[in-house]
Protein backbone atom coordinates (compact mmCIF):
# COMPACT_ATOMS: atom_id res chain seq x y z
CA UNK A 1 0.00 0.00 0.00
CA UNK A 2 1.38 3.27 -1.00
CA UNK A 3 1.99 6.52 1.73
CA UNK A 4 -0.43 9.40 1.22
CA UNK A 5 2.39 11.53 0.17
CA UNK A 6 3.33 9.26 -2.82
CA UNK A 7 -0.95 8.78 -3.87
CA UNK A 8 -1.34 12.12 -3.98
CA UNK A 9 2.09 13.22 -5.78
CA UNK A 10 0.91 10.40 -8.32
CA UNK A 11 -2.65 11.84 -9.00
CA UNK A 12 -2.11 14.49 -10.90
CA UNK A 13 1.74 15.31 -12.29
CA UNK A 14 3.46 18.60 -11.27
CA UNK A 15 3.32 20.94 -14.49
CA UNK A 16 6.07 22.90 -15.18
CA UNK A 17 6.86 26.05 -17.61
CA UNK A 18 8.30 23.67 -20.18
CA UNK A 19 4.58 21.90 -20.09
CA UNK A 20 3.85 25.55 -21.80
CA UNK A 21 6.32 25.27 -24.85
CA UNK A 22 8.10 22.66 -27.11
CA UNK A 23 11.22 22.47 -28.94
CA UNK A 24 10.31 24.14 -31.25
CA UNK A 25 9.07 27.43 -29.59
CA UNK A 26 12.60 27.94 -28.11
CA UNK A 27 14.99 30.12 -29.97
CA UNK A 28 18.81 30.15 -28.27
CA UNK A 29 20.08 32.78 -30.26
CA UNK A 30 17.76 36.05 -31.91
CA UNK A 31 18.52 37.35 -34.65
CA UNK A 32 15.88 40.31 -34.10
CA UNK A 33 17.93 43.80 -32.48
CA UNK A 34 14.69 45.13 -31.62
CA UNK A 35 10.82 44.61 -29.89
CA UNK A 36 9.57 44.92 -32.97
CA UNK A 37 11.74 42.43 -35.07
CA UNK A 38 11.79 39.52 -32.14
CA UNK A 39 8.38 39.54 -31.55
CA UNK A 40 7.85 38.71 -35.53
CA UNK A 41 10.61 36.02 -34.98
CA UNK A 42 8.86 34.57 -32.14
CA UNK A 43 5.71 34.77 -33.96
CA UNK A 44 6.42 32.98 -36.51
CA UNK A 45 7.81 29.75 -34.41
CA UNK A 46 3.92 30.16 -33.10
CA UNK A 47 2.88 29.51 -36.29
CA UNK A 48 5.22 27.09 -37.40
CA UNK A 49 4.25 24.87 -34.46
CA UNK A 50 0.72 25.62 -34.97
CA UNK A 51 -0.21 27.61 -31.83
CA UNK A 52 -1.22 30.56 -33.63
CA UNK A 53 -3.33 29.67 -36.68
CA UNK A 54 -2.98 33.07 -37.95
CA UNK A 55 0.25 35.22 -37.59
CA UNK A 56 -0.62 38.95 -38.67
CA UNK A 57 -3.12 39.10 -35.78
CA UNK A 58 -1.77 37.46 -33.13
CA UNK A 59 1.65 39.43 -34.38
CA UNK A 60 -0.01 43.14 -34.27
CA UNK A 61 -2.23 42.22 -31.33
CA UNK A 62 1.45 41.44 -29.64
CA UNK A 63 3.25 44.53 -30.83
CA UNK A 64 0.09 46.79 -30.17
CA UNK A 65 -0.51 45.48 -27.07
CA UNK A 66 4.12 45.93 -26.27
CA UNK A 67 3.54 49.17 -27.31
CA UNK A 68 0.60 50.04 -25.07
CA UNK A 69 2.58 49.10 -22.35
CA UNK A 70 5.94 47.57 -22.43
CA UNK A 71 6.06 44.69 -20.68
CA UNK A 72 10.40 44.46 -19.84
CA UNK A 73 11.36 43.23 -16.54
CA UNK A 74 14.60 44.68 -14.22
CA UNK A 75 15.23 40.82 -14.13
CA UNK A 76 16.46 41.25 -18.04
CA UNK A 77 13.19 39.59 -19.48
CA UNK A 78 10.39 41.18 -21.44
CA UNK A 79 6.83 38.96 -21.45
CA UNK A 80 4.90 40.64 -25.00
CA UNK A 81 1.84 38.61 -25.33
CA UNK A 82 -1.36 38.05 -27.29
CA UNK A 83 -4.90 37.18 -25.83
CA UNK A 84 -7.20 35.84 -29.07
CA UNK A 85 -10.13 34.61 -29.47
CA UNK A 86 -9.28 30.92 -32.13
CA UNK A 87 -6.06 30.18 -29.94
CA UNK A 88 -6.38 26.29 -28.51
CA UNK A 89 -3.99 27.09 -25.71
CA UNK A 90 -1.91 29.26 -23.60
CA UNK A 91 1.64 28.26 -24.84
CA UNK A 92 4.84 30.44 -25.23
CA UNK A 93 8.17 31.21 -27.26
CA UNK A 94 10.79 31.58 -25.86
CA UNK A 95 14.07 33.92 -27.75
CA UNK A 96 17.43 34.49 -26.31
CA UNK A 97 19.88 37.27 -27.42
CA UNK A 98 23.66 37.25 -27.40
CA UNK A 99 23.36 40.48 -27.06
CA UNK A 100 21.33 43.21 -24.44
CA UNK A 101 18.28 44.25 -26.28
CA UNK A 102 17.43 47.62 -25.64
CA UNK A 103 13.59 47.31 -24.71
CA UNK A 104 10.58 49.25 -24.17
CA UNK A 105 8.69 52.48 -25.35
CA UNK A 106 11.94 54.55 -24.85
CA UNK A 107 14.67 51.55 -25.25
CA UNK A 108 15.32 52.12 -21.37
CA UNK A 109 15.77 48.40 -20.17
CA UNK A 110 18.08 45.60 -21.25
CA UNK A 111 16.73 42.39 -22.21
CA UNK A 112 18.16 39.12 -23.12
CA UNK A 113 15.28 36.94 -22.47
CA UNK A 114 11.81 37.50 -23.95
CA UNK A 115 8.69 35.12 -23.99
CA UNK A 116 6.04 35.91 -26.64
CA UNK A 117 2.60 33.86 -24.62
CA UNK A 118 -0.11 33.19 -26.92
CA UNK A 119 -3.48 32.90 -24.71
CA UNK A 120 -6.95 32.15 -25.55
CA UNK A 121 -9.59 34.82 -25.55
CA UNK A 122 -11.50 33.15 -22.35
CA UNK A 123 -8.53 31.49 -20.65
CA UNK A 124 -7.56 32.86 -17.20
CA UNK A 125 -6.42 29.85 -15.29
CA UNK A 126 -3.50 28.33 -16.94
CA UNK A 127 -2.61 31.80 -17.91
CA UNK A 128 -2.42 33.03 -14.28
CA UNK A 129 -0.48 29.88 -13.25
CA UNK A 130 1.97 30.00 -16.61
CA UNK A 131 2.39 33.75 -15.55
CA UNK A 132 3.02 32.76 -11.45
CA UNK A 133 5.64 30.66 -13.02
CA UNK A 134 7.23 33.35 -15.12
CA UNK A 135 7.68 35.83 -12.26
CA UNK A 136 8.81 33.11 -10.05
CA UNK A 137 11.80 31.90 -12.65
CA UNK A 138 12.71 35.75 -12.55
CA UNK A 139 13.01 35.87 -9.02
CA UNK A 140 15.69 33.09 -8.60
CA UNK A 141 19.12 34.34 -9.52
CA UNK A 142 20.77 30.57 -10.07
CA UNK A 143 17.85 29.38 -12.61
CA UNK A 144 17.87 33.06 -14.53
CA UNK A 145 22.21 32.32 -14.65
CA UNK A 146 20.88 29.13 -15.99
CA UNK A 147 18.55 30.02 -18.55
CA UNK A 148 21.40 32.57 -19.97
CA UNK A 149 24.28 29.97 -20.14
CA UNK A 150 22.23 26.98 -21.67
CA UNK A 151 23.93 26.26 -24.58
CA UNK A 152 21.18 24.84 -26.79
CA UNK A 153 17.27 24.27 -26.61
CA UNK A 154 17.14 20.91 -25.00
CA UNK A 155 19.28 22.29 -22.33
CA UNK A 156 16.41 25.68 -21.97
CA UNK A 157 14.44 23.23 -21.67
CA UNK A 158 15.53 21.38 -18.86
CA UNK A 159 16.29 24.99 -16.77
CA UNK A 160 12.40 25.67 -17.34
CA UNK A 161 11.47 22.24 -16.42
CA UNK A 162 12.81 22.73 -12.83
CA UNK A 163 10.05 25.65 -12.34
CA UNK A 164 7.45 23.91 -10.54
CA UNK A 165 3.82 25.29 -11.59
CA UNK A 166 0.42 24.57 -8.90
CA UNK A 167 1.83 22.13 -7.24
CA UNK A 168 0.46 20.64 -3.76
CA UNK A 169 2.29 22.71 -1.86
CA UNK A 170 0.03 26.05 -1.59
CA UNK A 171 2.87 28.31 -0.68
CA UNK A 172 4.37 27.84 -4.51
CA UNK A 173 2.24 30.11 -5.69
CA UNK A 174 2.31 33.25 -3.58
CA UNK A 175 -0.30 36.52 -3.88
CA UNK A 176 2.76 38.35 -4.93
CA UNK A 177 3.39 36.06 -8.16
CA UNK A 178 -0.25 36.78 -9.90
CA UNK A 179 -0.58 40.34 -9.06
Amino acid sequence: MERDGNMHRNAAPVKTLADFTSPGLIIPHLRGEQATSVIQELSLAMQREGRVPDLLPFYHAALNREFLVSTEMESGMAFPHARLPGLKEVSFAFGRSDEPLMWGARGSRAVRSVFLLAVPATESTQYLLLISGLARLSRQSELMKELQTAKDTFEILGVLKKVELGSSSPSNLTHRSIQ
